[in-house]
């Protein structure tokens, strides 16, 4: 029998990645976005806020796997919009945990290292207590709390720092290269870069299993936010000069609402304890984004 994969969020950076993976093979792919963009980018249109009309849309496709891939991510706009943040984080999850539990479906849901609070000293595994400091992480930590309620063969992502194809920082830093010779960028928050792609491919390995549960999906190593952008220029060929500050420094630069975490990094464990997918150096990913972007 064919398999039928729905996508939410399908023109994201990761709906991409992931909607390129499953062309590959001989799957139906069903790809939503919710309101104009669905329309903009003629994909069905899904919102997955409203609960039955996600009902609705899940019983007439009965898809093999629910991918959600849709997510609020404007994460200081969110602390002012904290009813929109959970209605589309928190209930948009249990809207599609819902229909997934009642079609037969699995669940694939991505959620964020904002779910932590970013004091530790060392990186979080699946097992540590969530402890989010901003509206983001508090309605991305709902979503899973709901996933893992309303629907039992679920797998819930954690990632990180993404990349891929759309807006994000290595493009925002490339473009700023164009005509900035130095460049202040914050030295003092750590995370590991991850490449959409390798999302991807952890979300494909999975999706025929039955290894269900809560996984951290990130690209191996870290670093911080200027070295991150130090390593695309070098890939770059750019000459812009990185001149590391700290978060304190940036917020008087340019204020922000949201707190972020100051060390995010997530430790694959559960992917390494279950024999899952092995996620690519982030120094080895970024080196291939790059390349695709030159060609």
């Amino acid at each position: 029998m064919q398999k039928k994969y729905l996508i939410t969020g399908a023109n994201g950076q990761l709906g991409r990645a992931i909607t390129g993976k499953l062309r590959q093979t001989d799957a139906e792919l069903i790809l939503t976005e919710a309101g104009r963009a669905a329309e903009e980018f003629h994909l069905q249109e899904l919102d997955i806020t409203k609960t039955e009309a996600v009902l609705e849309f899940a019983r007439g496709v009965k898809p093999t796997a629910i991918l959600n891939c849709a997510a609020y991510t404007a994460v200081d706009a969110q602390e002012k919009d904290v009813d929109l943040s959970y209605r589309i984080n928190a209930i948009g999850a249990r809207n599609l945990a819902i229909a997934a539990q009642e079609t037969g479906s699995k669940l694939l849901h991505v959620s964020t290292d904002y779910v932590f609070s970013g004091d530790g000293v060392r990186p979080y595994i699946e097992f540590d207590a969530p402890a989010p400091v901003s509206v983001y992480g508090k309605t991305k930590l709902a979503g899973e709390e709901f996933v893992k309620q309303f629907c039992q063969r679920s797998f819930i992502l954690r990632t990180a720092w993404l990349y891929g194809e759309g807006k994000n920082f290595v493009k925002t830093m490339l473009a700023l290269s164009q005509t900035h010779q130095e460049l202040s960028v914050v030295n003092d928050q750590v995370g590991s870069p991850t490449s959409a792609e390798e999302l991807a491919n952890a979300i494909c390995s999975l999706l025929d299993t039955e290894n269900y549960g809560l996984f951290h999906a990130t690209c191996e190593g870290d670093c911080s936010w200027a070295e991150f952008a130090s390593e695309i220029f070098r890939l770059a060929g750019k000459d812009t000069m990185v001149h590391p500050i700290t978060s304190q420094e940036y917020q008087q630069q340019n204020p922000q609402s949201a707190k972020r975490p100051a060390y995010s990094i997530l430790d694959n464990y559960m992917l390494r304890l279950t024999g899952g997918y092995q996620f690519a150096d982030w120094h080895d990913a970024i080196r291939t984004y790059m390349e695709g972007l030159k060609g």
